[in-house]
């Protein structure tokens, strides 16, 4: 590919942004899109489990420790780090989905659920689509229903391959 192709998925807490990926990325598999996620998390969270060999290493001061088995890898660092930085991590894959991210300009589909959401939280310009279970519509943005994953995967697999 000659560009990253990125998207985030946004959306106020608890609006269905993971259930949407987890049925998301299979329906993106059958279309031949290999995607990889990059998640935000504004609350911290724990690399590592306690009393691994890694989490050990960690705790005696260790500014970073990776483990792999051939397959698959998993490393922690700690410093100051981007979205970008990890996109950078994904060079192979056809399609970067960002999960939150609703502040910046990266294109992206936005979940309005009527259980928790009482509006739209993004910029309007930014949106490929808005996925939705309300009357919320933007002129020339497609609205999809919240359970309609086959349509959303083929408006993403046309943005892979056309944009």
């Amino acid at each position: 590919m000659e560009s990253q192709k990125v998207i985030a998925i946004s959306g106020v807490k608890n609006s269905g942004k993971t259930t949407l990926l987890e049925k998301l990325i299979p329906a993106l598999l059958k279309r031949e899109i290999r995607a990889a996620v990059v998640k935000h998390d504004g609350h911290g969270f724990e690399a590592d489990r306690e009393g691994t060999d890694t989490w050990r290493l960690l705790k005696a001061g260790a500014f970073g420790a990776a483990i792999f088995d051939g397959e698959k890898f998993q490393a922690v660092k700690y410093g100051t780090f981007s979205e970008e930085d990890l996109i950078s991590l994904y060079p192979d894959a056809d399609l970067i989905l960002l999960e939150g991210f609703k502040w910046t300009d990266f294109p992206k589909v936005e979940i309005v659920r009527a259980a928790n959401s009482r509006e739209p939280v993004c910029d309007p310009a930014s949106l490929l689509a808005l996925v939705t279970d309300t009357e919320f519509r933007f002129p020339g943005v497609p609205t999809l229903a919240l359970e309609d994953v086959e349509a959303l995967a083929d408006l993403l697999a046309e943005y892979v391959r056309n944009k």
